[in-house]
């Protein structure tokens, strides 16, 4: 079973102000033990909403780019971990000790969301996915 722990954005992540070192030593132990514990697939942070765009589909095939920054900061990203578990009490049991995210330990918010598995399409809808090696177990 696979799960997303993503970081939700604050006011300083969209700002472009670095966590202390404080904090990413304590994110460097989690993502240490996550990885000793075998369960790590991948984590990262990600640039403020300013450096990216959107891209929104209307009817008729219509695409328009929006350019960020984004206003609603709540439902922004800032980061991710992604790990591979063998149930959702063990994604919870990590997901508890994740380090508050948040700048000067202020509030911060985490959400944890457990990723589709290719078993759980129909096989033909999945099949063009499984020849690119797309959502491959380890």
């Amino acid at each position: 079973m696979r799960f997303m722990i993503i970081v939700k954005a604050t006011r300083e992540s969209e700002a472009g102000v670095m966590p202390e070192k404080k904090l990413f030593a304590e994110m460097a132990r989690y993502h240490e033990e996550l990885q000793k514990a075998g369960v790590l697939l991948d984590a990262s942070g990600l640039q403020p909403s300013s450096k990216g765009w959107r891209v929104r589909y209307s009817g008729g095939g219509k695409r328009t780019v929006i350019d960020g920054p984004f206003a609603e900061t709540k439902e922004l990203i800032a980061g991710y971990t992604l790990i591979e578990v063998k149930s959702r009490e063990e994604a919870m049991e990590w997901a508890r000790r994740f380090p508050n995210p948040a700048v000067d330990g202020k509030e911060g918010e985490i959400e944890v969301r457990q990723l589709y598995e290719l078993e759980d399409f129909p096989s033909e809808a999945v099949e063009p996915f499984r020849e690119l090696g797309i959502g491959q177990k380890r």
